[in-house]
């Protein structure tokens, strides 16, 4: 028998100097790890791995595929109140959704998507 206990998401990123600080002072997430290539960062069992990719596809050329994350979490609403707050581009409000989900998407500094929700 065996479990999953995280997941780390990688993401190519233009800037990361620029996307590191968004990760931390928009997100609350802590620098774990870094060097001149790599940021390794989480806020408690979400994880991102950023690493600085300059020639890599623009992610709002990536239509849905901007996409790279679900992020299953307790008190949702207090979350998207901190976001609102920090003045995080939010791409769907918080919302009940027929698959008994409370949830709402961002947008990061890069473009990049990521939807958060809780269990109803």
């Amino acid at each position: 028998m065996f479990n999953l206990t995280k997941t780390r998401h990688v993401l190519a990123i233009h800037d990361l100097k620029k996307s590191t600080d968004f990760y931390q002072s928009k997100l609350g997430m802590k620098l774990d790890w870094g060097d001149d290539n790599w940021s390794f960062l989480s806020r408690d069992n979400f994880c991102v791995m950023l690493g600085e990719c300059k020639d890599a596809i623009d992610p709002k050329n990536l239509g849905d595929h901007q996409y790279f994350a679900y992020v299953e979490m307790e008190n949702v609403e207090a979350f998207y109140q901190e976001l609102l707050d920090k003045k995080v581009q939010i791409t769907s409000e918080l919302a009940d959704k027929p698959w008994r989900q409370r949830e709402f998407g961002i947008k990061t500094i890069d473009e990049h998507r990521i939807m958060f929700g809780e269990e109803i």
